[in-house]
């Protein structure tokens, strides 16, 4: 099915279709062939779709539509906004905004509202007036303090990654920007999972929503390895396989800034260029940092969860997970950042001793038989502890003191910490 027959007005469809080439998109996936028609009918949705379905573009191109065939109004009303979890999510559906754009004869005056940066230069974009608005809550929460913007005219509201939102502890702030809405609005709401949560958040925000589920394409290009090897030998390890030829670009998952930190650091030591990305990076320096690694500058990228949403690099060949995810749901979204837009792809994760109870729920949930192997000269030889601990559906270890992000998981789900 062509882009030109899923209801796109003759007024745009011709510059969005020139955008849409140029961008390499050939025809339309599978969640932009069932939403943008609903979403083009004013119809509020729910849609479950996995990380690399397209899901971005499939509320970008109605947007675009929406504000092209409005009147233009001085100074400019916020007619639209998207709310994201993080960063470097909302920097790239600023971006998508700006790709399917371009060829229109009027543009639309896209604002990204992050936190990590000083605000005054996004009170200063919005003087006149922004026409959509890319947001995380937080921030979004500043500006309205600030009196920068209003949300009184606001026609579509996206919540795109609705179960990042609700885990990372936005649950809050969801709701003091839903009370300063108007009602009569159209809300669309992504998520890759459908944790309870959601459900709440459905309830609260929509008004009798379509639902829509993608399965996920691109896992079947994907090859899955576990390997199993002691904690203390994990760099080492991920040294020997930076030495294969399909590993030209690799990206790899760890728990914690510190650990980030630490491991780009032995492996810039051992010759091989590495950086860490997290929360801690300024925001200018997290963005050089990417486009270093889009542009193949940097050959391994070490990221926390937080600070790798939203990354999306056409072609890269290898994500490892030195270290699992807490939530188990997390894994297939780790692994989808490799065999995107039909290329293949490898994970491989690394099992140590403490991790091969946390490993098999994962396989369990996602109903894999994956067993871990074992590579000559890397044979492990500690032992699991006796006790293992065991982690739960929507993250956090039991048996252990709950942390502030498993505390912020189990509020967003209405459970008690274990």
């Amino acid at each position: 099915m062509p882009f030109s027959r899923l209801g796109l007005s003759p007024y745009v469809l011709p510059a969005l279709q020139q955008a849409l080439l140029q961008a390499g998109y050939s025809a339309p996936t599978p969640i932009q062939q069932q939403a943008i028609p609903l979403i083009l009918r004013g119809q509020d949705l729910v849609a479950l779709a996995p990380t690399g379905s397209g899901k971005t573009a499939a509320y970008v191109l109605p947007a675009l539509q929406r504000f092209f065939v409005a009147p233009p109004r001085k100074p400019r009303v916020l007619a639209q906004l998207v709310l994201v979890p993080t960063r470097e999510l909302a920097l790239q559906v600023a971006d998508v905004f700006a790709t399917l754009g371009r060829e229109l004869t009027r543009q639309p005056r896209v604002v990204c509202a992050v936190g990590g940066v000083s605000i005054n230069p996004q009170m200063m974009a919005l003087r006149g007036g922004a026409d959509v608005v890319v947001a995380t809550p937080g921030r979004l929460l500043d500006l309205l303090a600030h009196n920068a913007l209003s949300l009184r005219q606001v026609q579509l509201l996206v919540l795109d990654e609705a179960d990042r939102l609700l885990e990372l502890g936005f649950g809050d702030e969801l709701r003091q920007v839903l009370a300063q809405l108007p009602v009569r609005r159209q809300t669309l709401l992504f998520s890759a999972t459908f944790p309870p949560g959601i459900e709440a958040l459905a309830a609260a925000g929509l008004r009798e929503p379509q639902r829509l589920e993608v399965m996920a394409q691109a896992q079947p290009e994907i090859t899955q390895r576990a390997i199993a090897v002691d904690a203390a030998r994990r760099g080492e390890l991920l040294q020997r396989l930076l030495q294969e030829p399909e590993w030209s670009q690799v990206l790899v998952f760890v728990s914690s800034i510190r650990q980030g930190d630490r491991l780009s650091g032995e492996l810039r030591k051992a010759g091989i260029n590495a950086q860490a990305l997290h929360g801690d990076l300024s925001q200018g320096r997290r963005v050089r940092m990417l486009q270093g690694f889009k542009d193949g500058e940097v050959r391994v990228l070490v990221a926390t969860d937080v600070a790798a949403r939203g990354i999306d690099i056409a072609g890269l060949p290898v994500v490892v997970n030195y270290e699992l995810p807490r939530s188990p749901a997390d894994y297939l979204h780790r692994i989808g950042r490799t065999g995107r837009a039909g290329e293949k792809g490898l994970a491989v994760s690394f099992i140590d001793a403490a991790s091969q109870a946390h490993w098999r729920l994962i396989t369990r949930r996602h109903g894999l038989k994956l067993e871990p192997e074992v590579m000559a000269g890397f044979e492990p030889v500690d032992t699991a502890p006796v006790a293992a601990p065991v982690a739960d559906d929507n993250g956090g270890i039991k048996g252990r003191r709950p942390s502030k992000k498993d505390r912020l998981r189990a509020a967003a789900v209405g459970k008690p910490t274990p």
